[in-house]
């Protein structure tokens, strides 16, 4: 096979832009934050690290499956995607485009975070509806690991929020 261009770590991000969470499809594996490292050999064999947001996450093994097919379709020689916890993932790697991502899946957004994670965090959160923080915590067990449910007392909607993680 011969390889027509010389990939930079850009265009592999780039093309990852395009593989979105397979449980809030709205957001993407870049904008998540996931993607914690890209190698591109001389050769353009093409090395992806992720980590995930949660160590028991359910959909890890399709994200790893999506990112894979899909740098497969660039001109390289070949990919390989590896999962690790080189890198810990916190809620601060989160995109500014991603929080919007979350917010129109329907998820409050966790807030950046400057200490450590209080569970007062968790109890007035934003509501992703209306804005309003007079809303409560119903659990803090979710769907998955990385969501909280809560309720809005001024909109009247269930929803979900994204924990903060530190």
């Amino acid at each position: 096979m011969e390889i027509k261009t010389v990939l930079t770590k850009n265009d592999v991000l780039s093309a990852l832009g395009d593989v979105k969470d397979p449980e809030i499809p709205t957001i993407s594996v870049v904008d998540l934050g996931i993607v914690t490292g890209i190698e591109i050999s001389d050769d353009n064999f093409v090395l992806v690290r992720l980590t995930p947001t949660f160590s028991g996450c359910p959909a890890l093994k399709i994200i790893e499956n999506m990112v894979k097919e899909r740098i497969e379709k660039l001109d390289i020689a070949g990919c390989k995607v590896e999962t690790n916890f080189d890198t810990q993932w916190n809620t601060n790697m989160i995109t500014e485009k991603g929080r919007e991502a979350l917010k129109k899946h329907g998820l409050a957004p966790p807030e950046n975070l400057t200490g450590l994670v209080q569970i007062e965090m968790l109890e007035k959160v934003k509501c992703p509806q209306c804005g309003s923080r007079n809303t409560e915590m119903r659990s803090p067990f979710g769907p998955t690991l990385c969501r909280s449910l809560h309720y809005c007392k001024d909109c009247l909607n269930a929803f979900e929020q994204f924990k903060p993680v530190s």
